[in-house]
């Protein structure tokens, strides 16, 4: 979809979010768009309200002014149940910890939410969960328990129970935060050949290395609003804003502490 001025319409569009708890402002105005097939980080220092943005945008947080633009439904407060489930339907939400099932098999978390939720004949459920299991490498530990897998597998199953929903937009929270190097490349050729099919992804990840690498765009998160946005390599090797500069020598503290 393209707008009057020939530029690709945002798939997610985020307007003036505003979040309250109590007396503290937690998200202040946040401005945020994205586009398909774009992999956007949302980075910030720990407690800025990243996981908060991606929640209000899944629906499952309630905020207090604003409004989320997701696959043509608009979400605002005091939305009614009906245009939560459409907006939930348009967006995957994938959970820092996985959070899978741990009594059910890898396979049956990917194809329980087809079954239940859209009434997909299970058969059909299973023969698209075993795709794509196998589409991201971990089709042969379709019958094991989620403590029998490893950290970096139950990532890519919790991939995939998303998007056996099949979300135009997936969300994921610190997606590369218990994986090694190794694993991490493994996870953002992943995401590169998601959006390349289509997709858009919008992740949060105070890994500045992954988002170098694989992120098109970068946004920052201070004091309740984005701060700044652009291309990776422009944003973290020539922050201009001092929200950006202290998120990067706060990382490079922790990366030297023993």
């Amino acid at each position: 979809m393209e707008g009057a001025d020939g530029v690709s319409a945002p798939v997610l569009d985020v307007r003036n979010l505003c979040l309250r708890r109590g007396t503290r402002e937690v998200l202040r105005g946040v401005q945020l768009s994205v586009r398909q097939g774009e992999i956007v980080a949302l980075m910030g220092l720990s407690g800025a309200g990243k996981s908060t943005v991606l929640r209000c945008v899944a629906a499952l947080e309630p905020f207090s002014r604003g409004a989320i633009s997701v696959g043509g439904a608009t979400l605002e407060p005091q939305a009614s149940r009906s245009v939560q489930r459409t907006l939930r339907a348009s967006v995957g939400m994938v959970f820092q910890q996985a959070s899978l099932f741990e009594h059910l098999t890898v396979l049956k978390n990917v194809w329980l939410a087809p079954v239940h939720v859209r009434g997909t004949p299970q058969a059909e459920a299973e023969r698209q969960a075993r795709t794509l299991l196998d589409d991201l490498g971990v089709g042969h530990r379709a019958d094991a328990l989620p403590r029998e897998i490893s950290g970096g597998e139950a990532q890519r199953v919790a991939i995939a129970r998303a998007l056996a929903m099949d979300p135009p937009v997936l969300l994921m929270d610190e997606p590369t935060a218990s994986l090694d190097p190794a694993r991490r490349g493994e996870l953002g050729e992943t995401l590169k050949r998601l959006t390349a099919a289509g997709r858009t992804l919008l992740i949060t990840t105070h890994d500045d290395d992954f988002v170098r690498d694989f992120a098109t765009t970068v946004a920052i998160l201070a004091d309740g609003v984005v701060v700044e946005t652009g291309d990776p390599h422009t944003v973290l090797s020539s922050p201009s804003h001092p929200a950006t500069e202290r998120l990067l020598q706060t990382d490079r503290r922790a990366r030297r502490a023993p």
